[in-house]
């Protein structure tokens, strides 16, 4: 049974893992990751006593809208006849030990990804999220028990430096899209690197696909954030974002132009259902509008508080099935 495969970024999704909203607040100040987080989101959280707190303890009418707005998706998404699939939450145990550093199970694109036949766990670079992958192993288990496919794992990072040992291998999948035998890999030095870049690569090679590194803009997170494959030969993207600029193999695409600022608000960072269905969050009509004069059908989902985590629809989502058969 071949039940695992993604073609690329708008191939019929068919089957998808859909993040669950957990997430605490770490237990001092300088553990803190947020260079990339807007300064209204960062105003909210200067202005309560969040250290070492669950968010819906500190924010119990957000975590209500949160919830509320992943139910939203899951409702659009099997509209179009997507099978939705959704991790455990996190055990006691599990959150006692990420008191010191917080904990997340929030944005399930970064802790594993699916290029063609292949579901590879990837190794995230904050501490917090480390672990991240822990919620959504079972589910990885099963589908590679149930399916032909290949089940692997980027090493571990090292720490032999600390926590913010640069040596990785880092390797996130908002930075990992994929169109058929390319993958474009992002690294702007806030998640994925050069070594989890080069180890894709030589997994890659033996397979017949290509990598193509992306560098990104400081502020940028990850690749999802700067650039988004609607269907072939359709992109919305943020030129400044993309350091040596848009790569070879996407120059003469169509493009919706996106500005750094509105990347940082996630603008890039909707999820193509087909080649003809687009989801995004209705403070983004003036995209949606474009993308319907090109004949796309956009759905409109509110995921303001998402967004506020530094993560929207693509972040919020990992397909196991995306294909044309």
């Amino acid at each position: 049974m071949r039940n695992i495969f993604v073609q690329s970024e708008f191939a019929p999704l068919k089957r998808v893992v859909m993040a669950q909203s957990e997430f605490a607040f770490p237990a001092t100040e300088d553990q803190t990751d947020d260079d990339f987080l807007t300064e209204e989101t960062l105003a909210l959280y200067e202005g309560a006593n969040t250290l070492g707190k669950n968010f819906k303890e500190v924010f119990p009418e957000r975590q209500q809208q949160w919830e509320l707005e992943r139910a939203n998706l899951k409702k659009v998404l099997e509209k179009y006849g997507v099978e939705v699939q959704v991790p455990r939450l996190l055990t006691n145990y599990e959150k006692e030990l990420g008191k010191e550093d917080g904990y997340s199970n929030f944005f399930v694109r970064d802790p594993f990804f699916t290029i063609g036949h292949f579901l590879i766990e990837g190794s995230l670079r904050f501490p917090h999220r480390r672990n991240e992958i822990l919620p959504v192993r079972n589910i990885l288990a099963q589908e590679a028990n149930e399916n032909q496919c290949f089940y692997v794992s980027i090493p571990k990072p090292d720490i032999g430096e600390g926590q913010d040992c640069e040596a990785g291998p880092f390797l996130e999948g908002g930075d990992v899209l994929v169109l058929d035998k390319t993958i474009f890999v992002g690294n702007s030095g806030l998640a994925s690197n050069k070594n989890g870049v080069q180890w894709l690569r030589n997994l890659a090679s033996n397979v017949d696909y290509i990598v193509v590194e992306v560098p990104l803009h400081p502020t940028i997170l990850h690749l999802d954030c700067a650039l988004s494959l609607v269907r072939e030969g359709l992109m919305i993207v943020c030129e400044e974002a993309l350091v040596n600029g848009i790569p070879e193999q996407l120059k003469d695409w169509d493009k919706i132009h996106v500005s750094l600022e509105d990347a940082a608000r996630l603008a890039t960072n909707g999820l193509p259902v087909n080649e003809h269905v687009y989801i995004t969050d209705e403070e983004f009509k003036w995209i949606g509008d474009q993308l319907e004069q090109r004949g796309i059908t956009v759905e409109y989902v509110n995921f303001n508080i998402s967004r506020s985590f530094g993560g929207s629809f693509r972040c919020s989502t990992q397909p196991l099935l995306r294909t044309y058969r």
